[in-house]
């Protein structure tokens, strides 16, 4: 499969930035969540500044990857593809048909997730923690679909040229996603 110059200069861009918000992601996660993050946490986070810049680097670093992957990277992707980009739930639901992403619902419940880590932050530490240990225990779900973006384009020979996965790349791969959408639909 063949792209333009400026097509493939803008996905392995896109590829690296992935790369690197990935890498720094992760090991946010494997600071913050080394213990359960609970509610006793979220109410030290006004006296704890190490704790409170952990979860702010968590909070920042979530969206971003998620913002990259899906509003950037998604439709590149789709464009590489031969395919016309459409608004972010068809491009999501794409995704998922084909599999290369467990759940569009899953996806946006993330997104929503993300705005009570923001927005809460302060107000309700219940909320916030919660919020915070759902997004760790999903941070799969981003991950894995740009392993599976990546690793399609990879497939369809074009070469992006940034040494995806990261280094220390755990969890799964990206037969994995079409693992998790089998089981997900019961088969």
């Amino acid at each position: 499969m063949s792209v333009s110059p400026k097509l493939l200069a803008r996905l392995q861009f896109l590829a690296q930035v992935v790369n690197r918000e990935t890498t720094h992601l992760r090991q946010t996660d494997q600071r913050l969540f080394a213990a359960r993050f609970g509610i006793e946490d979220a109410k030290r986070l006004a006296e704890d500044a190490e704790l409170a810049e952990r979860v702010d680097a968590f909070v920042s670093r979530f969206g971003r990857l998620q913002d990259t992957v899906g509003d950037k990277l998604l439709p590149v992707w789709r464009q590489a593809v031969g395919e016309t980009p459409g608004a972010m739930v068809d491009n999501l639901d794409r995704a998922e048909r084909l599999p290369l992403l467990v759940s569009a619902e899953t996806w946006l419940t993330l997104r929503q997730l993300r705005n009570q880590m923001v927005h809460d932050y302060i107000e309700d530490p219940v909320i916030l923690a919660s919020a915070l240990q759902s997004a760790h225990e999903n941070l799969h779900v981003i991950t894995d679909a740009a392993s599976a973006l990546m690793s399609d384009l990879r497939r369809r020979g074009i070469d992006l040229a940034t040494g995806w996965p990261p280094r220390g790349r755990q969890g799964s791969l990206p037969h994995d996603v079409r693992a998790r959408v089998r089981e997900k639909n019961g088969a």
